[in-house]
């Protein structure tokens, strides 16, 4: 009769609670991934970009370097290189996200990032920082060889490098929402050359912008890739179209605003949970 007594006035257990805390251990071992990736190729995801970079500075400066007055102390080859620099370090922070999301779907061993205990703001992030790696090593080793051949300035080198990894986690971070979106390489080959390509390319990185006329000077304020090899470049070379911390305010917010937005597709699991 007591052990029945004891049974029927003992306290509820309270409901355990659940202690929100990083797993730091598995956005550590994924990032890591993520950079193993394109150090096991690195002739392929370092070298070539640095080779291709270098035949663009190389073509350019021959056809048009002897016709582009800039002034200021400035050649073109000179004011050319930062924005071969920034394109080359935007389109492999792209490549690194967008490639391992999509190459993980088709060969359907996307649920191994999805089963782990890594919530959606852990998995965002070590994408991202792998793409920031990837980027910022591709960057270094452009910049690097351009300085042999041109040489910089590099009146505020903490301006270039907060460019450089603004710029590289935007695109990243756009990576990953074209890789989720993707469901074979045709798709994401459709967004590099209708979409990365144009971006980086129409940005000002082979002439500045103030050549343009009213209406497209205006359009080309609107592209987020000209804010970052403008700001890169006074960071490097002392010459901005316009003026760097607005650029860098700008980035900044939507550099969260994408933040956001993968981390609300990795809790849906829109495209990657069947």
């Amino acid at each position: 009769m007591a052990a029945a007594d004891n049974l029927a006035f003992s306290p509820t257990p309270p409901a355990p609670r659940r202690i929100r805390r990083v797993n730091w251990i598995g956005v550590w071992t994924l990032y890591k991934k993520e950079v193993w990736r394109f150090i096991k190729v690195i002739n392929q995801t370092v070298a070539a970009p640095v080779v291709t970079t270098l035949l663009f500075l190389a073509v350019f400066t021959l056809a048009l370097g002897r016709d582009v007055q800039l002034g200021a102390g400035i050649s073109f080859p000179m004011f050319l290189a930062p924005g071969l620099v920034m394109m080359s370090l935007l389109q492999n922070a792209f490549a690194n996200t967008s490639s391992s999301i999509v190459g993980s779907k088709m060969q359907g061993n996307i649920v191994d990032l999805l089963m782990p205990p890594l919530g959606p703001g852990e998995l965002t992030a070590a994408f991202a920082l792998g793409a920031i790696t990837r980027g910022l090593v591709v960057g270094t080793v452009t910049a690097v060889t351009m300085a042999l051949v041109v040489g910089f300035a590099m009146p505020s080198p903490l301006l270039a490098l907060y460019f450089a990894v603004m710029g590289a986690l935007f695109f990243g971070l756009l990576g990953v929402v074209a890789g989720i979106w993707a469901e074979k390489f045709d798709h994401l080959s459709a967004v590099t050359n209708f979409a990365v390509t144009p971006l980086t390319f129409l940005s000002g990185t082979f002439y500045s912008i103030d050549r343009l006329p009213g209406l497209w000077n205006s359009i080309a304020h609107l592209n987020p890739v000209f804010w970052l090899i403008d700001g890169f470049r006074a960071g490097m070379i002392g010459w901005s179209d316009s003026t760097p911390w607005i650029g860098g305010v700008a980035i900044a917010g939507l550099d969260l605003a994408l933040f956001a937005l993968c981390w609300r597709l990795f809790a849906t699991g829109w495209k990657l949970k069947a």
